[in-house]
Order: structure tokens, then sequence, then C-alpha cells
């Protein structure tokens, strides 16, 4: 299949190509024994950070600390975001970093499975205890409207219960509310799409809706 760099499809924009080479790169780096090869991947990995540096506008010296030290083989890296329903209303927090509002989550830490990842983030950012119990959705970043970013990522949705706890911000948000899907505020958009989060209310409406994936 050939690539057209200038594709409307997410999955096969100039930006896609460069995470693509980023990955081939770092494991040519990590597992090539010849040294010919090796100052070819070199080069390959220095061309795809200025690549992601121009479609992200991120710093060139910040994105290529990002990848520089990375070694083995090139995996996605995994945000889990928690789904809290009260009285028909979704749990959302709102973001310091850009003064919009996202479902509780973020990256997933080693040692956790995603289940306690989403029950640490919600009580971190929302002050809430919660319960992971189903799934709702996997998405692949690259196929919904997010802002351009440098990782390849794959976003998990879990359905939590609220078990406990009260509205308190974190560090990382400002404030907490539950919203209607009639009255959603201004999304974090590099956290989670209008469309994803009004996708999870059709979950509320149909408990039996099989697991959303790509």
């Amino acid at each position: 299949m050939s690539i057209n760099p200038e594709s409307t499809d997410k999955s096969f924009g100039w930006l896609s190509v460069a995470k693509r080479l980023q990955a081939i790169a770092q494991a040519g780096l990590s597992f090539s024994e010849s040294g010919y090869d090796m100052e070819r991947y070199e080069e390959i990995r220095e061309i795809s950070t200025k690549m992601i540096s121009h479609y992200t506008e991120e710093d060139f010296s910040k994105v290529k600390k990002l990848f520089a030290e990375g070694k083995g083989y090139q995996t996605p890296m995994v945000d889990v975001r928690a789904v809290v329903f009260k009285d028909g209303k979704i749990l959302l927090v709102k973001e310091k970093v850009d003064g919009r509002w996202s479902l509780p989550g973020g990256w997933a830490d080693v040692g956790y499975s995603p289940a306690q990842v989403a029950a640490k983030e919600t009580r971190e950012e929302a002050g809430f205890e919660v319960q992971a119990k189903k799934m709702l959705a996997v998405f692949d970043k690259k196929f919904h409207p997010h802002p351009p970013e440098p990782y390849y990522v794959y976003k998990i949705f879990l359905l939590c219960e609220c078990l406990g706890g009260k509205a308190s911000a974190g560090t990382e948000t400002s404030d907490v509310r539950f919203f209607s899907r009639s009255a959603l505020p201004p999304l974090s958009e590099e956290r989670n799409t209008s469309g994803q989060v009004k996708m999870m209310f059709a979950y509320l409406d149909d408990s039996g809706k099989e697991v959303y994936f790509e």
C-alpha cells in the first residue's frame, strides 16, 4: 500500500509517516549490529524528529529529548480515562494547562492496571473514590480529531462506579463538576473529543452496548 502524505486521513499524513520512521529508527538503533546501519538509523531519527517538530509545532530540542533516549521496540503510549456518571450527568475536571475540561485520567503508570490508573487519577484530579466496572472503548488516537502530538497513543475509557469522596480539584485541575450531554463545556481536545464524550452517554443509555475499538 502506498502512503499519500497529503491525505486528509489521519492514518496517512506526514505526521503519521514521521512517527513510523521514528519507531523504525529506534528499533534499528537498538538491534542493529552494523556500524553503517547505525549511522543510517541515526539519520532517519534526526529527519523524523525534524518532521515531528514541524507538524506538532513543538521545539526541536524537546522532541529530540523525547525520542533520543528511547531504546528497544517502540510501542504506543496508553492514556486511561474514567467515565463516571451521576444522575445522568458525566464527571469532568478542568485542566489547569489549558483551562478546558476532560474526563479524569492520564498516562498509564508502570505497575498499575488500567483500573488502578482510573481510580488513582480520579482520586487525585476530582476527589472521588471510584472502582472500574467495565471497559467502554479503546481508541487509536490517529482516527479521532485530536490536535497533533509527537506520541502514538491508545486511549482506554473505563466505566467507573463512584464509591465515595467529594468534589475536590487537584494539582493539575482547577474545578470538578458533573455535566449533562446537552451542556458540555469547552473540552480539552488533546485528552478527549466531544464525539468521544458524547459516545460515553450512549453507554449510559444502553448498558449492553458493545465495547468500541479503533
